[in-house]
């Protein structure tokens, strides 16, 4: 039996689990396939592996939790941004900064447990 492929569309979606709060972001590629009998399927895959389709029933990686909201792309990053503490600089530092490698301003990787009420806050309707 041979396949044909179709199409790849490339998509991104935001998840944040209603157990624990945390959130996240990943990216897919769908490939949209034709079997030899005529019948379309869609393979996920999420850097470079392949996965289930994240429509279905995602999986939090923090509790292993099945009750996720999904979001589109950029929900999380966006109220991730917004609660993150913002870095002053002195006058007389920024001297220094401004002779230092971008790597050492580079803000460090966020390492903060997502609270649940946090990212949900600017979805509240009033």
């Amino acid at each position: 039996m041979s396949e044909i492929a179709a199409t790849t569309v490339h998509e991104a979606y935001a998840f944040a689990c209603m157990r624990c709060g945390h959130g996240w972001e990943q990216a897919y590629e769908i490939h949209h396939h034709v079997d030899g009998s005529g019948h379309a399927y869609v393979v996920y895959t999420a850097d470079g592996e392949r996965v289930p389709s994240p429509l279905s029933t995602p999986t939090c990686a923090n509790c292993g939790g099945h009750v996720v909201r999904i979001m589109r792309s950029g929900r999380v990053s966006t109220v991730q941004e917004l609660l993150r503490p913002a870095r002053t600089v002195r006058p007389q530092d920024a001297v220094k900064d401004a002779a230092a490698p971008a790597a050492v301003l580079a803000p460090a990787p966020a390492t903060h447990h997502w609270q649940l009420s946090a990212l949900l806050r600017p979805f509240h309707r009033r």
